[in-house]
């Protein structure tokens, strides 16, 4: 490996040691190597005087050790073997000379051999304190403004620690603790902060007993410029031997690199002068503990460096790990069910292939993005053939010679019912005497419930959730025939197919060592207190016999006897605790919930099922009992942690009153509400309560049934008719009565029947007498923090009023839980603390308080419901239409959950109550904040619980800011080297606002959630970006705000878009008025592209230059000599940047004629023109036709036609004749001669 140190550089790495330190925790990695060093300090006797008399401690960190070793000026000085184990040895060195002065160190001795030595104590000459040492702790998360702690270690106890700083003539800060060291905290590192600092100490009672200045610590504020990008080529994933090259891109020149290796981060810290703004580290060779997670950073030459990368993990290995199959949400699946395959393993940023056995190609591909989004593969509507075995292997897109191992395998088995499961026994089949057998029902796969059951038992049958039955054989009861059965989560209805039967044997009846020895015990004890008593009595009666002197004597025995006696008795019975002013609240093991469910809802007695169900997830196991005695007792079921004690047809010795508890590990729960069985033919008597009446106010009368599906009525005693009537509303029903009135007291009791006729009805319950009695106002009732709690958190109750000498009970669900009669003692307003310890999973719930004297209540106070957080999963919450927001708009914010009908509440950071609680049927809430200002700008989460079972929550949702702006002028936003740049480049967004030490946050149009967000020291935020893609692109703005009261913030940026690819997009090109030239007419090309601020080129086919240039896109085209036809194109480039040109346009024809003589031809006249040529050929053709029928016609027809006009003359004669006389002879020639010329 060929990498640069920076050799022996140790000013430089101190100055990053603050970096290196915060970033532990702010990366979640703040246990990477457990501390093993050991603790020395020295302890004197001489507390003015130390050097008199001096003995060195050294203590192990976290084991007992049987070797102690101290060395002095890195040679050994002695070593100490204690006579046992211990923590701690010490080293006595007595009066400090000049010849035990020195650098001391001490080791313990461990399995593996000597532990790493601890710091080094350095002695001076007497007179003198130890040098203290320094050394830099992170605490919280570094980035921006990290919290440092600098330890001070001064070697003694009881000293004054000062710390300074450089260019400060007083100390910046002092303490005095109890112990060696000092904790001297730096919150929110800020440019202020840099310098160096020392630690000196000195004697409380001497302050002119100095130490030495410890060594200088020189502090940075890391993060002033933007964090560089960390890539690995090949790949992160390599074998021993092969070759890789880290790189680190930041975005400014000249500045000097640094690779970190966060396990071993002093030892792996590499530094590279640049190439331009990157550098490159190279492993020529790797070697397995080069693997671990990477970062970089850079600096400048005053050290002042930029945020560190995101993580990089390298593994070098030989063979991959093997990966691991889960199947959702089941390997056992039913016919037409989707289910997903969800692979996993320990290697992160490699993408997954879905083999089957039996097949060679991979069935399914996950890349790295999909793998890093947990995606899955999904089977959908799986049949017969997707039953078999799975495997998922890494899918890699380098080279390497990484061998791939065996991998976990998973089988998919598609069934109608699932399979059976197997039954053993453990340790043997046979009982012994007095030893019980576990019954273990095993499947390879997750199950939500088993059950076994006894053959020799029909109405037998035990749950269990991790498949083990504990089977005792007393009375000759535990022997017989089991067999068990399943059901998953996916079809909790479908039981499994039972298992092979197992028969348990042995004798029963016997005494066992155990009992004999119990017994032994208890008989000896029972004897010995009878010889005490004897010996007393013995002891009276020798005093009677004996002189004085002896008597006294054996007086004195007697009462010194008697006195032990009392003293013991007295000693336990002295075991109350001791007084404090809170009252701590004492929980009982919650109450389990009894009904009843049935499959015949016209007859429930047919068979009828009891249900007990807990609200603590800590419940081992269920007894159900009849008229106080036991009846039988089965495990919990899964999640819902509940159990079913099936009774069947219901007989007359069912009758009865029945309750259940719940067991837990050390503890019995209180009984539930009694469900009475009165008979075959009638329903269970409900239960009627209702808290107390004040007049005037609405009042709510709860009757619980045991059954679902029931109606519920309301009596009152006087009444014939019923008072109200409820529909079917589930198990329980509310009366209500609005207004509480004198009229209204009395006896009140309900009744249940069934929902159809004809109507089977309950037994009615126990009368509830209703009395107004007057009252005193309720109680003031808070939490003195948020009633939102996670598991262990202490939580403490506050019930107060101004009446004097009160005293006050505490409720929970209506139920009181603790008292308190401590304010009698104090004079003025009442008021009484109550506390929990540590919240248990059990303890939500809805919480009130009541006050009272000697013969008048309060009301009672409002409710608060206290909710414990982590046991569902984490809602996600969103902001509609955005999280930024103008003043006087509406803000709905939808917290959406994992499960229906769940209670949510919206929370604001720094609200201890939440804001708006809404309960829903669905698994989503809508919270409106409407007409927001300036005050409703902060972050925001929610939360949901269930009401049913002790208020049981989910995690607390990722927080969403809210930004209230238009408060603020609006910020402008520009984008460097411009709105267009190559992938894999670098960008910076520069956004600069009008008011210093402002948040900037960067947005980009369709993300709920900011891009990125800083609080820079002056009015400019630079938000890098850095190797861009193309998902980048899009319109991004960016707003500003206070992060302090008023909680002002800006209007949005203008908005600003950005494009990430090679080419700018192509623009388009259009022909006006359009692409057919007409005669002297010129067209205008237009060219328009998505970016302002652009140089337009206009290209014709054939030309080898372009044709025009334009700034505004247009372009005039003439058809002189026909040069103006043909396809055209158009692209732009930007006039910042000449040389970057755009892809060009999609081609535009333009069509003409080719001269300036030719004759305007459109498509309507060469239609018209060529049906005219048409006509005209077919009317020459009929025409040729008849021409060639004219000489055949033409002789036929001369000779009918002489004829006939023969006869026509002849008649013209005739009607001619009286005039004929009169003609002359030439005349009738005349005529004659007429006959030959007629025409055809």
């Amino acid at each position: 490996m060929t990498l640069d140190r920076p050799g022996q550089r140790p000013t430089m790495l101190r100055t990053f040691t603050v970096l290196l330190f915060c970033i532990r925790l702010s990366l979640g990695m703040t246990s990477i190597v457990m501390q093993s060093q050991p603790e020395l300090w020295i302890e004197t006797n001489y507390p003015q005087a130390p050097w008199e008399n001096i003995t060195l401690w050294c203590k192990s960190p976290s084991r007992i050790s049987s070797k102690f070793l101290l060395l002095k000026d890195k040679t050994q000085m002695t070593w100490i073997r204690p006579s046992s184990k211990t923590f701690q040895v010490s080293f006595p060195l007595g009066a400090l000379t000049k010849y035990n002065a020195g650098l001391y160190r001490c080791c313990y001795w461990k399995e593996t051999g000597w532990s790493e030595p601890s710091k080094v104590l350095e002695l001076e000459a007497p007179g003198q304190l130890p040098k203290p040492i320094f050394w830099i702790q992170a605490e919280t998360s570094p980035l921006p403004g990290c919290n440092v702690n600098i330890l001070c270690h001064g070697w003694l106890q009881d000293l004054v620690f000062m710390l300074f700083k450089e260019g400060y003539a007083e100390p910046v800060d002092y303490q005095i603790p109890t112990g060696t060291v000092a904790i001297f905290s730096i919150a929110n590192m800020t440019p202020e902060s840099e310098g160096v600092y020392i630690c000196r100490t000195h004697i409380q009672m001497l302050p002119t007993l100095w130490s030495e200045p410890s060594n200088p610590l020189k502090l940075i504020v890391a993060g002033l410029y933007p964090k560089p990008t960390l890539t690995a080529y090949p790949g992160p994933i390599m074998a021993p031997g092969e070759s890789l090259s880290l790189r680190c891109q930041g975005p400014i020149y000249g500045m000097t690199f640094a690779l970190i290796r966060l396990e071993d981060l002093e030892k792996s810290f590499y530094r590279k002068r640049p190439i331009k703004n990157e550098a490159y580290f190279f492993f020529r060779a790797l070697k397995i503990h080069d693997a671990g997670h990477y970062l970089c950073f850079y600096y400048d030459g005053s050290y002042r460096g930029s945020l560190l990368s995101d993580i990089l993990k390298i593994w070098v290995t030989d063979t991959f790990p093997k990966t691991w199959l889960l199947a959702q949400p089941s390997p056992v699946v039913q016919m037409g069910q989707h289910m997903s395959l969800w692979c996993r393993g320990p290697v992160d940023g490699v993408g997954l292939a879905l083999y089957k056995k039996g097949e060679d190609k991979p069935l399914q591909l996950l890349d790295t993005a999909s793998t890093d989004d947990d995606e899955s593969f999904f089977l959908n509507n799986v049949t017969y053939s997707d039953a078999g075995v799975y495997s998922c292997l890494y899918l890699l897109s380098w080279k390497t010679s990484i061998r791939m191992t065996s991998h976990n395998t998973m089988e998919l088995v598609v069934v109608d019912k699932p399979p059976k499961p197997s039954l053993s026994a453990w340790p043997s089949t046979v009982f012994k005497l007095g030893k019980a057998i576990t019954l273990q029902c095993r499947v390879p796969h997750p199950v939500l419930e088993f059950s076994l059951e006894w053959e020799e038992r029909a109405t037998f049958q035990k749950f269990s959730v991790d498949g083990d039955f504990i089977i005792s054989n007393a009375e000759r009861k535990g022997t017989g025939t089991y067999s068990c059965s399943y059901r998953i989560e996916a079809h909790p209805n479908i039981w499994s197919h039972r298992s092979e039967p197992l028969r348990l044997m042995g004798p029963a009846g016997f005494l066992t060592w155990n009992y004999v020895l119990n017994e032994a015990i208890r008989l000896s004890l029972f004897m010995q207190l009878v010889a005490l008593l004897l010996v007393v009595l013995w002891i009276r009666w020798k005093c009677r016999r004996l002189r004085i002197r002896e008597a006294w004597l054996l007086g004195t025995a007697q009462g010194v006897t008697m006195l032990f006696i009392v003293t013991v008795l007295f000693c336990c019975g002295l075991c109350n605790g001791v007084l404090t002013e809170e009252t701590e609240i004492i929980m009982p093991t919650p109450k389990p919930e009894l009904w009843a469910e049935t499959n015949f809802p016209l007859a429930p007695w047919k068979n009828l099922t009891l249900w007990c169900r807990s609200p603590s997830g800590s419940t081992k196991e269920f007894v159900l009992l009849k008229d106080g005695t036991g009846w039988i007792a089965t495990r919990p079921a899964s999640e819902q942690v509940r159990a079913a004690f099936p009774l069947g047809a219901l007989t007359q010795s069912h009758t009865g009153s029945y309750h259940c508890h719940s067991w837990e590990e050390m503890a019995v729960s209180e009984p539930s509400e009694a469900l009475e069985l009165v008979g075959t033919d009638m329903l269970p008597k409900p239960v009627i309560s209702a808290s107390p009446p004040i007049r005037g106010q609405k009042l709510q009368i709860r009757c619980k049934g045991w059954l679902a599906g029931m109606e519920f009525v309301l009596y009152k005693e006087g009444v014939q008719e019923p008072v109200q009537q409820l529909g079917a509303v589930g198990r329980e029903a509310f009366f209500t009565i609005q207004r509480m009135e004198a009229k209204d007291q009395g006896n009140y009791s309900c009744r249940t029947h069934t929902e159809k006729r004809p109507f089977k009805w309950s037994e009615p319950s126990e009368p509830l007498e209703l009395v107004i009695k007057e009252m005193y106002p309720k109680p003031f009732f808070k939490t003195w923090a948020s009633p939102v709690v996670t598991p262990g958190a202490r939580v403490t109750f506050n019930c107060s009023t101004p009446h004097q000498h009160m005293s006050f009970i505490l409720y929970k669900d209506g139920s009181e839980i603790a008292s308190s009669d401590r304010s009698w003692a104090s004079p003025g307003a009442s008021a009484a603390h109550f506390l929990i310890i540590s919240v248990g999973a059990g303890d939500g719930g809805n919480y009130s308080c009541r006050y009272y004297d000697f013969a008048i209540w309060s009301e009672p106070s409002d409710p608060v419901e206290l909710v414990v957080t982590e046991y569902y999963p984490q809602p996600t919450l969103l902001a509609q239409p955005g999280p930024v927001v103008l003043p006087g708009k509406n803000v709905t914010l939808r917290c959406q959950g994992a499960f229906p009908g769940m209670r949510f509440a919206l929370l604001q950071e720094g609200n201890q109550v939440p804001l708006q609680f809404q309960s829903t049927s669905g698994n989503s809430a809508d919270f409106l904040l409407h007409t927001v200002g300036a005050e409703d700008s902060g972050n925001y989460s929610c939360v949901y619980y269930e009401t049913t079972m002790s208020n049981r929550g989910s995690h607390l949702s990722k927080p969403i800011m809210i930004w209230v702006t238009g408060l603020l002028p609006k910020p402008s936003l520009l984008a460097q080297p411009g709105p267009i740049v190559a992938p894999g480049e670098n960008m910076t967004f520069q956004c600069q606002g009008e008011l210093p030490d402002s948040t900037f946050v960067l947005l980009k149009e369709g993300t709920q959630e900011p891009l990125e967000q800083q609080k820079p020291s002056g009015y400019r935020a630079d938000f890098w970006m850095p190797a861009v893609r193309g998902e980048d692109s899009g319109i991004y703005s960016c707003v500003y705000y206070l992060d302090s009261a008023p909680f002002a913030a800006s209007n949005h940026s203008d908005f600003l878009e950005i494009w990430v690819t090679d080419k700018p997009p192509k623009p388009s090109l259009s022909a006006w008025p359009s692409t057919m030239f007409k005669l002297g007419k010129d067209i205008t090309l237009q060219c328009r592209g998505p970016l302002p601020g652009v140089e337009f080129v206009l290209e014709h086919d054939g030309e080898e230059a372009p044709q025009q240039f334009s700034e505004d896109g247009d372009f005039v085209i003439n058809n002189v000599e026909g040069k103006g036809i043909g396809n055209y194109s158009c692209s732009y480039r930007l006039q910042a940047y000449p040389d970057i040109w755009s892809e060009p346009s999609d081609a535009l024809e333009l069509v003409g004629a080719a001269g300036p003589a030719a004759q305007e031809c459109t498509v309507g006249n060469i239609v018209r023109s060529s049906l005219i040529v048409v006509v005209v050929v077919a009317l020459g053709v009929v025409l040729a036709i008849e021409w060639k029928k004219w000489p055949r016609l033409r002789t036929r027809d001369s000779e009918t036609d002489g004829r006939d006009q023969t006869i026509a003359l002849e008649e013209c004669n005739q009607e001619g004749e009286p005039g004929a006389n009169t003609s002359s002879p030439s005349s009738v020639s005349q005529e004659t001669s007429v006959e030959l010329p007629v025409p055809i």
